[in-house]
């Protein structure tokens, strides 16, 4: 398993959005790359 994550960002309001969305609208949004999390 990947220890890392790509996650879409909407840049107004940080809610979380899909990669392919995020990518589709570069003004607006950010590509992160974040940590799994792990289970406890």
């Amino acid at each position: 398993m990947a220890k890392t994550m790509k996650i879409g960002r909407r840049a107004d309001d940080g809610r979380f959005t899909s990669v392919e969305k995020a990518k589709q609208d570069p003004k607006h949004t950010v590509v992160e790359t974040i940590k799994r999390p792990t289970k406890r």
